[in-house]
């Protein structure tokens, strides 16, 4: 490969590095401005924005002549997910790269010059730390009790859902129908939140009071989301397609948020608990339209 061919190919790999380091530097600093209960967060933020402005300095120099600049909307962003969803969430969607960035520098080190293979170096090893040595610094008190929320809303999407469909297939009113759903997930909120106690008193660290009020009020709270559509609309199928709707977008939610807390694959587990709430749905719905039929009973 020619020298002038290999210079260009650095100076493009170089100013992609640039730009991404010169953003995260620029997110981990809004960040750290933020009010952060815990001073060691603020310390662990400040940094890592050290790091990546440092990092970024070193890509720029190999692309001097490009301009690189802060994504906006990218900084904006990552702020509103870190109100919304915490720090924890939002330094482990950053990090959740960090391995395809080690590979890319890596198979980028024979483009590098050789008096800069030292700092190329560094950097790599930076970026192999940043998770070992600050991941665990960043689970926030509320995270422990993430598994017993999931918990109740997954259940309250299977459960709900199919109580909503069964009903529909029995009877003539969807305010009938989204009524059995509202009691329904009251009654089992309370079951729920019960067993959870009784779980998180074997051997959980945390308070087993807490973990009782995330499961009951994350399966009440689902179950209103997904009976909300039958007191606005009087068409069956239409309240049931709204509310499946709905019951996707949070299992959508659930998932993504899971998968990034606990590093596990998105698809599968939003693909796993759609296909359970969406059968679940069908074959109740089939057997509420069935025993209508056969029992002749109509509410």
């Amino acid at each position: 490969m020619s020298t002038g061919r290999t210079d260009q190919k650095l100076t493009e790999a170089a100013y992609n590095s640039a730009i991404d380091e010169l953003n995260e530097y620029a997110i981990y600093k809004k960040l750290s401005e933020l009010r952060i209960t815990k001073p060691d967060f603020k310390k662990i933020l400040e940094r890592l924005a050290e790091m990546e402005y440092k990092h970024y300095q070193f890509w720029q120099k190999f692309c001097p002549d490009r301009k690189v600049s802060v994504s906006n909307v990218k900084v904006a962003s990552m702020v509103l997910l870190r109100l919304f969803f915490g720090v924890t969430f939002a330094f482990k969607l950053l990090e959740r790269t960090e391995g395809d960035v080690i590979r890319q520098y890596q198979e980028m080190a024979h483009l590098v010059p050789s008096e800069d293979q030292t700092m190329l170096d560094e950097i790599i090893k930076d970026e192999q730390e940043h998770e070992k040595e600050f991941g665990e610094q960043f689970n926030e008190p509320h995270i422990k009790y993430i598994s017993f929320i999931v918990l109740g809303l997954a259940d309250a999407l299977v459960e709900i859902a199919g109580i909503h469909a069964g009903s529909l297939g029995i009877y003539d009113s969807t305010q009938l129908a989204g009524l059995a759903g509202i009691i329904a997930g009251a009654a089992a909120s309370l079951a729920m939140a019960s067993a959870a106690y009784a779980q998180a008193k074997t051997g959980f660290k945390g308070s087993a009071r807490l973990s009782a009020i995330d499961t009951g009020v994350s399966y009440f709270l689902t179950a209103t989301i997904l009976a909300t559509p039958y007191f606005l609309t009087k068409v069956m199928l239409n309240a049931l397609l709204i509310s499946s709707m709905a019951g996707v977008a949070l299992i959508a939610l659930t998932s993504f948020y899971g998968s990034i807390i606990a590093g596990t694959k998105f698809r599968k587990d939003f693909a796993e608990v759609t296909t359970i709430m969406l059968g679940a749905t069908v074959a109740l719905y089939i057997l509420g339209t069935v025993l209508r039929h056969l029992t002749g009973m109509t509410i």
